[in-house]
């Protein structure tokens, strides 16, 4: 199959603003992509007419005609167009319309990072063409059963190896889609501050925490996703209302604030999949007692995925100074913790986190192996996730590498100046 970076695409960047559209068409310059520019929403619509285009990036803000009603009759008439939008951080309900109405592939918050943008597109030319092989593969396989029909001999061996290649390939996408939700929820981290590495510790103590009230699998595996994205709906908040403890707020800051698990559901509301996910967000900051936002809802009615995240998510919050000034001991927020059992926390769950830390973890049966660049083979399997210094994910646990990425690992590892070791699974390990 050809890979995305093989294939020549045309992309069409449209924006009011002349410099960002040469800006635009810099960064693009080495990528071998066909770049087309347009000044207006009826601009790129008249290009759509007559030329073949693969990705739209529009601007949010447009005289005439917003990135979220372009995008909106893109989708309608050239639904195969993937549709990126660029919007700032106080266009959260244009985006989301955007989200809804245009089905947008992903939102880049301005002013963007030209990394950002050119492995988002990278990454959607990816999915893209996973997505065609998918199809391909589908139809080569329904084609392929009507004429095996007449070679019943070798029916059955045919059959198990076009299986075998359907679920391989399925298998990949649903890593892929694993990894843009860590990638996606890191976004907000990205603000930096409190938010670095919050999600992913949230979502380890909750994952825990499900697995010893016994949830099943497919909760446990609701939960871990919705405390990697419960705090999306903060991208719309300013960077002085996130540095500022929630004690802190202004009455005006504060009622934006608790508009955020709202903010967090609705962005997800085009993904069927993701709704499950989605009512955990909207409800983690219920409380026990009723007294808790955005619905006041109590005790049963709180979805038991959303009362996790409710303790964990305030165990963390208490130690990174984000509810008040002073940034608590493990131990000092155990305790205050422990002291909202019956109020704000379920009882049953305050009583499973807090059995979290009754023992020491027992150690690993196997100690990841910590390899050089230089050391690394295609196959191998990342134990860990593998983050930059600030803390930005680039690989999430269980990718495999291959020869291409090792060779961008080595390029990150050159322009960093600093040498990396990556944990990788030793051969007997199981994920």
């Amino acid at each position: 199959m050809d890979t995305p970076q093989a294939i020549s695409r045309t992309v069409l960047c449209v924006d009011d603003e002349p410099s960002i559209l040469s800006a635009m068409k810099r960064l693009f310059r080495s990528s071998g992509h066909r770049i087309l520019t347009a000044e207006s929403g009826a601009a790129a619509l008249a290009l759509l007419e007559t030329e073949p285009i693969d990705l739209i990036i529009s601007d949010m803000r447009m005289p005439m005609m917003t990135g979220a009603e372009l995008l909106s009759q893109v989708r309608t008439r050239w639904p195969e167009v993937t549709r990126l939008l660029l919007t700032g951080y106080a266009d959260i309900d244009s985006t989301i319309s955007a989200i809804n109405e245009g089905q947008i592939h992903r939102y880049i918050a301005k002013p963007w990072k030209d990394s950002e943008i050119l492995g988002t597109v990278a990454e959607a030319f990816e999915r893209k063409a996973l997505i065609a092989e998918k199809n391909r593969l589908e139809a080569l396989s329904i084609r392929q059963n009507e004429e095996l029909k007449a070679l019943n001999a070798t029916l059955e061996q045919k059959v198990d190896e076009r299986t075998a290649e359907l679920a391989q390939l399925n298998d990949r996408l649903k890593k892929n889609y694993f990894n843009s939700i860590k990638s996606f929820s890191n976004l907000i981290e990205l603000r930096g501050g409190q938010l670095v590495g919050h999600s992913r510790k949230v979502a380890d103590l909750a994952r825990r925490t499900a697995k010893t009230l016994n949830l099943d699998d497919t909760q446990a595996h609701e939960v871990f996703i919705a405390a990697l994205m419960h705090d999306i709906g903060k991208i719309g908040l300013s960077d002085t209302t996130l540095s500022k403890p929630v004690s802190k707020m202004t009455p005006e800051e504060s009622a934006r604030y608790r508009l955020h698990p709202i903010f967090g559901e609705q962005a997800l509301m085009g993904l069927d999949d993701m709704q499950p996910v989605a009512a955990l967000i909207r409800s983690h900051h219920e409380r026990h007692d009723g007294r808790g936002f955005p619905d006041g809802l109590k005790e049963e009615a709180i979805p038991v995925g959303a009362r996790i995240l409710a303790v964990v998510d305030a165990y963390e919050d208490m130690q990174a100074g984000h509810l008040i000034t002073e940034c608590l001991s493990p131990h000092e927020a155990r305790t205050m913790i422990g002291r909202g059992r019956g109020t704000q926390f379920d009882p049953a769950v305050i009583d499973a986190f807090l059995s979290l830390f009754a023992k020491p973890p027992p150690p690993p049966t196997h100690r990841p192996l910590k390899l050089r660049t230089d050391e690394l083979k295609p196959g191998m399997v990342l134990a860990v996730d593998f983050l930059s210094a600030e803390g930005v994910l680039l690989l999430a646990a269980d990718h495999v590498l291959t020869d291409e990425l090792i060779a961008r690992i080595k390029t990150f590892e050159r322009r960093g100046g600093q040498p990396i070791l990556l944990a990788i699974r030793q051969p007997q390990e199981r994920p």
